[in-house]
């Protein structure tokens, strides 16, 4: 059954029709939205694989970087309250 109009220029057309139009329509808008960003062609799933590879890579750095800041100042911190400890006991000698 094709479409057909309406009183008032509505397209009236049976379900299964209009689901595989919009199926189409948006097969064709995500190959022109890959397409776009460079992302087309036999390659461009392992592009993608690539892509997030990388991201799981940087993911990885910046938990590192995060975990690796934490440790540093709280050592410093344990240090400067060791320091502060020997100082306040005297455990250096006498001071002047």
């Amino acid at each position: 059954m094709s479409p057909r109009r309406s009183g008032e220029g509505h397209v009236r057309m049976p379900d299964a029709e209009f689901e595989a139009l919009l199926a189409r329509a948006a097969a064709e808008g995500a190959r022109r939205a890959l397409a776009d960003v460079g992302l087309e062609g036999e390659e461009a799933a392992m592009d993608v694989r690539d892509l997030r590879g990388l991201l799981d890579c940087i993911r990885f750095v910046r938990r590192t970087a995060v975990k690796t800041t934490v440790h540093l100042v709280t050592t410093g911190i344990l240090l400067a309250l060791l320091a502060g400890i020997a100082l306040k006991l005297k455990v250096f000698g006498s001071s002047p």
